[in-house]
């Protein structure tokens, strides 16, 4: 009274099953990998070039200028309105002085 069916599986090679997987894998690479590798490439260059008198903002969103730059303990004294702060270099993340630089944009 029961009937048995019987799949046939195709004679379909693994590359053929594997290739969505490789596909996504491909596209989380070239869409969230490699940019975030780009960026955190370009922030440690920018870092590292870090100068006196050069406008800053912090990671935490304090704004203030560099004083002295410490290459021993790879930190920097920043002066900003409440005195001077010592911040690893890590901790700077925008120069504000190529902002005010630039030319102003009229509408």
């Amino acid at each position: 009274m029961y009937t048995t069916i019987f799949l046939q599986t195709g004679g379909g090679s693994s590359l053929t099953t594997m290739l969505p997987f490789l596909l996504m894998i491909l596209v989380l690479y070239f869409f969230m990998i490699r940019p975030q590798m780009k960026r955190q490439k370009n922030e440690k260059q920018f870092q590292n070039s870090l100068t006196k008198g050069t406008k800053v903002v912090t990671s935490s969103g304090i704004h203030g200028k560099i004083v002295d730059i410490v290459d021993s303990d790879n930190t920097v004294i920043i002066e900003t309105g409440a005195g001077k702060i010592k911040f690893e270099r890590t901790a700077v993340s925008m120069d504000l002085s190529k902002k005010y630089q630039a030319p102003i944009e009229k509408k």
